[in-house]
């Protein structure tokens, strides 16, 4: 009966804590409900402004590679008009060579020719003397035949002689022909590249241009990111102060009901009345007793996480406050200054981390299985003084 009556008095003033909520001010809970969905918008715009920028560095980073791409296509053409231009200044030499060559053989053929114009000239002249001579100065018909054939043999070798310049002429013409071909040929690769490589600068300059324009347009974005980030943290520092100003009428009418509560049982008969004086005694000293000194917030949203990347988006387990988290002592919520001690279940916790709004402390635990399977229940919750 004694334990019957203790168990009564707890389920009737954890009632009143439940049924308390909706008799709060409601222009509050609008408050609170406004300030959310003007966070959720915020936040979606960030996030929207967040895949803008992350849109705009890929295409920045994909016009970044494409210019490292055009400037070692530019350094290949700058080689490969390099060995043009030394292939060119090669050809002009062995060109300007052959021209001299040239120049020398037709001067020999020239030469030539006039000397052996000479010769058949005199010849044509004065045959018939010259005859006439050789033989009357000729010691025998042998020695006759055989001047007559040495002068047969000069005839023969000035036509060997003009032939023989005659082919040497044709053939540094035609080495010539050759070489102004190729010299052509370098010529129009040459300008092929030295167009091929205005070209590239021009994309290199066009790449650039864009390559800025993103740039600033991602500065840009970047900036609003910053503002709306800004703004998303007034935001939720303004839920804070309205989560905590419900959260305080909450405690308020909470302690209000229950000293309600303890004053209709003690109006109960005398018999109930006194057992029920010595069960609501041991239950307050459970409740409020333990928070002597300390001021009561209101009962709180609990949850778990440990210093894993699913709950923080990290693994090195620093806190927010830059202390290692540490199970039984650690906990996370936003509104009150970091370093703060809450009293939940009998245990004094600090708040040294962030991720939650006021009213609903995350627990830290050393691992995530743990952080399961505390799943998300309530509790009251006082600030130790």
């Amino acid at each position: 009966m004694k334990k019957k009556t203790s168990t009564s008095l707890l389920m009737g003033l954890l009632a009143a804590s439940l049924v308390a909520v909706p008799c709060y001010a409601s222009s509050t809970q609008q408050k609170i409900t406004d300030t959310k969905n003007a966070q959720q918008e915020s936040q979606q715009k960030l996030n929207d402004t967040q895949s803008k920028i992350d849109s705009l560095e890929s295409k920045k980073d994909d016009l970044e590679g494409y210019l490292q791409e055009l400037n070692g296509q530019l350094g290949d053409l700058e080689e490969n008009l390099q060995e043009i231009q030394t292939k060119s200044e090669e050809t002009q030499k062995n060109l300007q060579k052959l021209k001299t060559e040239l120049e020398a053989a037709k001067e020999k053929e020239a030469q030539q020719y006039e000397d052996m114009k000479l010769r058949i000239q005199y010849m044509y002249e004065n045959s018939e003397s010259s005859y006439m001579i050789m033989l009357l100065e000729s010691n025998s018909i042998s020695d006759f035949l055989s001047q007559a054939e040495n002068m047969s043999q000069i005839t023969t070798y000035d036509r060997n002689m003009l032939d023989e310049y005659k082919a040497t002429t044709k053939e540094i013409e035609d080495k010539e022909a050759d070489i102004e071909k190729e010299q052509q040929e370098l010529d129009e690769l040459e300008q092929e590249s030295l167009s091929k490589q205005d070209e590239i600068y021009q994309a290199v300059k066009n790449t650039n241009v864009q390559i800025r324009e993103y740039s600033n347009q991602i500065s840009k974005e970047k900036g609003s990111a910053e503002q709306l980030v800004n703004q998303i943290e007034s935001q939720e520092d303004a839920l804070n102060t309205l989560l905590k100003q419900q959260k305080d009428e909450e405690a308020a009418q909470i302690l209000a009901q229950r000293q309600q509560e303890e004053k209709e049982a003690e109006n109960s008969s005398q018999q109930s009345s006194s057992q029920s004086s010595s069960q609501s005694g041991g239950s307050q000293d459970q409740q409020t007793g333990q928070s002597s000194g300390n001021t009561y917030l209101g009962r709180f949203r609990l949850t778990g996480y440990c210093p894993c990347v699913q709950c923080c988006g990290k693994s090195d387990g620093i806190t927010a406050s830059g202390t290692k988290a540490t199970a039984g002592r650690t906990v996370a919520m936003g509104g009150v200054p970091l370093g703060t001690k809450l009293l939940i279940n009998g245990v004094v916790y600090t708040v040294e981390d962030r991720g939650t709004s006021y009213s609903h402390v995350d627990i830290f635990f050393n691992t995530h299985g743990e952080a399961l399977q505390f799943g998300s229940r309530y509790a009251d919750v006082y600030l130790v003084n």
